[in-house]
């Protein structure tokens, strides 16, 4: 496929079992150069064709434009009842709901826990603020959902023209029209990332990044030049390896729940307009409009005489409860399989809090975040590396940073046996035998950035000591004062002689 035929398919209908994740691209050039550029990228083209195609179908599914719309009857076909129950975006708005309870924050990590790295992370998280990466996040989370893969683009802000207090811009590139290439060779390094454009002719041309390099390829010529971002710039996440979306496994159970309540709602209509039917008898013409209106007599003809007359309607209705018990089934099943908790609730009043969190299905949605969260991680560590690049070219941006010095958090609120961790915590801080920096990783989740609040406690607790010397110190200070003070008032007392010190102390027990 060559670059000026490219075009992103507006796919209307696709199977749903011709659906199985999308296509890693990869080449066998052992380098990207001027010379063989053209050539990699309309052999990763052709491939992203179809990932495209793949993407645009997940994408209107889960808008609501689904197969249910293509739906056909054989009998009766003006009944013919559509009905769209959007259980795709119901599992793309919590699985991200959910990742992202709280905005992802960087906290410090390693060896070195001083006060100084956590002022330069928080600067680094300052940058994050000013750039509302957490919108960004949420589009990129969306993208993995829907379609299981997600770009992400990063420049200097010179480059975007775009100043807002930091040194990078990030934009969310539409999956469609970027993707990633990687080698063939074992261990499959990434070679490039692709940005496909449109220029002010509508012409498409392409951006390809390698990790010095920047080619703008056109129907014409292929250009080159220098970049400083230090790697390739584009970030792509991936929502699982199978690069699956969140509902594209269970496309077919969701398809059958729409065609369930389609056809139920047909049913009822069928049963609505049901046919009369006139048995051994006739009815005069224009009398049959009369048997709609009440409190008049229709006069009904026998046909045969001897042979006995019926009048009766002809309709069918299905088994609406049959019916939702199969809804039921087919939502229990996508709930499981999609790792969300279900609604049953139950009837038990006493159920402890982590037997509800079990039984509803709320442990399962946690580990499928934590599933999600090691493979975005992976690729934020890719994007953090052209951040921390952009930073130390950048006068006056340098954060003195390093990967290992950044560690990346999930802050989801967690209320789960909060008591007894608390109780834990506190347990392992006042043992002479536990480190307290343990204790805070061991326990110290509720915190979100433990190191932080290691080093805020350790601050804190040097201040509060300092603060108990001085009330001690004050408070001897008084004493002495008053022990100073009664003893001048005893002196005061006795006039202030000496005769009574200088006698004999034989003599004063004599007296």
């Amino acid at each position: 496929m060559t670059l000026e035929n490219y075009i992103v398919r507006d796919v209307l209908s696709l199977p749903s079992d011709g659906l199985t994740g999308r296509r890693k691209i990869r080449t066998t050039a052992k380098r990207i150069t001027v010379e063989n550029v053209r050539e990699v990228l309309e052999e990763a083209l052709a491939i992203h064709a179809v990932n495209a195609g793949e993407i645009t179908y997940l994408w209107e599914y889960y808008k609501g434009k689904q197969d249910i719309r293509n739906k056909e009857k054989f009998v009766r076909e003006n009944i013919n009842n559509k009905v769209t129950v959007n259980r795709a975006n119901e599992i793309v708005t919590f699985k991200t709901a959910y990742l992202l309870n709280e905005p992802i924050q960087y906290i410090s990590h390693g060896e070195d826990n001083s006060e100084d790295l956590s002022k330069r992370v928080s600067r680094l998280n300052e940058f994050m603020r000013a750039e509302d990466k957490e919108s960004k996040d949420k589009e990129i989370v969306d993208w993995m959902h829907i379609c299981g893969v997600a770009d992400r683009f990063t420049v200097t802000d010179e480059i975007a023209n775009v100043a807002d207090g930091a040194p990078f811009y990030i934009y969310t590139v539409d999956p469609r029209l970027a993707f990633v290439i990687y080698s063939a060779s074992v261990g499959e390094r990434q070679m490039a990332g692709v940005i496909l454009q449109m220029d002010e002719d509508k012409k498409w041309y392409a951006m390809v990044y390698t990790a010095d390099r920047c080619f703008t390829v056109t129907r014409e010529n292929v250009t080159e030049e220098a970049h400083i971002l230090g790697g390739i710039p584009l970030v792509e996440y991936i929502n699982n390896e199978a690069r699956m979306g969140a509902f594209e496994s269970v496309i077919s159970i969701l398809n059958n729940i729409n065609q369930l309540e389609s056809d139920a709602v047909d049913s009822v209509q069928d049963f609505v307009n049901g046919f009369d039917v006139f048995q051994n008898c006739d009815i005069a013409d224009g009398d049959y409009s009369e048997l709609g209106i009440g409190g008049k007599a229709v006069k009904i003809k026998t046909v045969v005489q001897g042979m006995e007359a019926k009048v009766y309607r002809v309709a069918s209705e299905l088994s609406q409860s049959g019916v939702q018990q199969r809804v039921d089934d087919f939502t229990e099943s996508y709930l499981t399989i999609c790792g969300m908790p279900n609604r049953n609730g139950g009837s038990s009043t006493s159920d402890t809090g982590q037997a509800v969190i079990f039984r509803d299905g709320w442990s399962e949605a946690e580990s499928r975040a934590k599933d999600t969260e090691k493979l975005f991680i992976r690729a934020e560590r890719q994007f953090l590396r052209i951040v921390l690049n952009i930073c130390s070219v950048k006068k006056g941006a340098d954060l003195g940073l390093e990967l290992k010095d950044i560690g990346i958090n999930f802050a989801r609120k967690s209320l789960n046996n909060l008591q007894s961790r608390f109780q834990c915590f506190m347990e392992a801080l006042s043992s002479d035998w536990v480190d307290p920096m343990d204790a805070y990783n061991a326990f110290g989740d509720v915190f979100g950035d433990k190191t932080a609040a290691y080093n805020r406690a350790v601050a804190w607790h040097e201040q509060l000591q300092k603060q108990q010397e001085e009330q001690l110190r004050e408070q001897l200070d008084r004493e002495r004062e008053r022990i100073a003070d009664n003893g001048n008032s005893r002196s005061v007392q006795t006039g202030g002689s000496d005769d009574s010190a200088s006698q004999p102390s034989g003599d004063r027990e004599d007296n």
